[in-house]
């Protein structure tokens, strides 16, 4: 990966260091889970549960994104995901629904910066 994507990836809250250490340096393989990124669903079943009204599936939804996006490095995108899992836990529904603006705005600006948009 030249520096020049690392820094884009860097700046869009992507810790591409701890990505790679967690895939063992395997950037290739990184990569190809980071494309598969664009098909989880569980930001959409977060923003339909949301919907719906719908904590218990906004709950493991939220928890499901947070566990990808930490897994593949979109710390910013984690800990918003763990904000609205705190939240929903805590009994704060309006406080969970507040926080998914958040999300959503990190989750485009990682598909963006991944090019999955």
């Amino acid at each position: 990966m030249d520096s020049s994507r690392k820094a884009a990836l860097t700046e869009a809250g992507i810790n591409v260091d701890d990505a790679l250490e967690r895939f063992m340096g395997n950037e290739m393989l990184l990569e190809r889970f980071w494309k598969k990124f664009g098909t989880d669903k569980s930001f959409a079943d977060l923003l339909d549960s949301v919907n719906r009204g719908d904590r218990e599936t906004a709950l493991r939804a939220a928890h499901t994104l947070k566990g990808v996006s930490g897994s593949l490095g979109f710390q910013e995108l984690q800990h918003a995901s763990q904000r609205t899992v705190d939240l929903i836990r805590a009994g704060d529904w309006e406080g969970a629904v507040g926080s998914v603006p958040e999300v959503r705005r990190l989750y485009a600006r990682v598909c963006s910066a991944l090019g999955l948009v």
